[in-house]
């Protein structure tokens, strides 16, 4: 295998246009890092910034045969330094865009999306614990939505600590099987 890191610019880019992967390679490697950098300076966001930079190597491979520059490193600062800029405009519009929204509507809608799935969890839920036995039931509630200790719960059902806890085991159990995974997830989370 030929060294490409010896290759110059102009050589790597030579071959890039004849469809060598490995001189994109190289180019690559060489290249990424600086126009990361260059491109996160303007962007302050990695994510972004990747994605341009990534954008950039992406273009330059599927257009290769058809690519005429004269200097490679100008060509890819430039390159990148444009898509800076439309992810910059972007920005630019979206914003616009969202400062014309009555901030009520977009709030309001997102609270209410998130109360109405809120509440449809909390009845499948609901149903779900109502159909247990009923000392596991009345353990299992009691431990979930007071701030009950087992001992506490054991003296006012009248039964031992040990049965507590097997009521709240074997109900997560239970449920956790009829409501699934995630369901259960959130169960042992918020209820």
């Amino acid at each position: 295998m030929t060294a490409y890191s010896t290759y110059t610019d102009q050589e790597l880019a030579t071959l890039l246009k004849g469809g060598d992967g490995d001189a994109f390679a190289e180019i690559y490697e060489r290249f990424f890092s600086v126009l990361y950098v260059h491109a996160f300076n303007r962007l302050r966001d990695k994510d972004e910034a990747k994605d341009a930079v990534q954008e950039l190597f992406t273009s330059l491979w599927d257009k290769r045969e058809s690519l005429s520059f004269t200097n490679l490193s100008n060509y890819l600062y430039t390159s990148v330094r444009n898509r800076v800029m439309n992810v910059v405009s972007h920005r630019a519009v979206q914003s616009k865009y969202l400062s014309k929204l009555p901030k009520s509507i977009v709030i309001e809608e997102c609270v209410t999306d998130h109360r109405l799935r809120e509440r449809q969890l909390a009845d499948i839920i609901a149903k779900e614990v109502a159909t247990l036995p009923p000392k596991m039931r009345e353990a299992f509630e009691l431990s979930r939505k007071t701030s009950m200790t087992h001992k506490e719960i054991a003296e006012k059902l009248g039964i031992t600590e040990q049965s507590v806890r097997s009521h709240v085991k074997n109900a997560l159990k239970i449920l956790r099987i009829r409501l699934g995974l995630a369901l259960y997830i959130v169960l042992l989370l918020t209820y």
